[in-house]
């Protein structure tokens, strides 16, 4: 009897520890197409309220609940990478805001990958991207 309730009890500070286990990160991807670039479109940063916040949040997933990593301000040109299944979300790839970086995104990459640098990556608002190239 001991050792079911010590059985039970173990299995219940499992399920709570993984509820209250925060939502992963999700990187952004880029590749999988071997005639196109690895972002396959350049994107500037647009439509913010200029009497708001006045920048684009990027963050660590697609969801406005995501960890904040970046704020774009307007104009900022991104690479546009990756994409929610809705089309809600765009994964981007971006120099830091001030300077000037090739981010090694603009040649074919045949495998599908998690982004890893040189430059910054992470999710914005679709609604807030133009594409300009792509």
């Amino acid at each position: 009897m001991r050792n079911r309730i010590s059985t039970i009890l173990a299995i219940a500070a499992i399920a709570a520890l993984t509820a209250a286990s925060p939502p992963k990160d999700v990187p952004v991807r880029i590749g999988g197409t071997p005639d196109l670039d690895a972002c396959p479109s350049n994107a500037q940063v647009t439509g913010l309220d200029p009497r708001g916040d006045n920048f684009l949040a990027v963050r660590s997933r697609p969801s406005r609940s995501g960890r904040e990593l970046d704020r774009l301000p307007g104009g900022h040109a991104v690479w546009a990478c990756d994409e929610t299944a809705d089309g809600e979300w765009t994964g981007v790839v971006y120099a830091p805001p001030g300077r000037d970086v090739d981010c090694g995104v603009g040649t074919p990459s045949a495998r599908r990958q998690v982004y890893r640098g040189p430059c910054r990556a992470g999710w914005v608002a679709s609604r807030y991207l133009t594409i300009v190239a792509g």
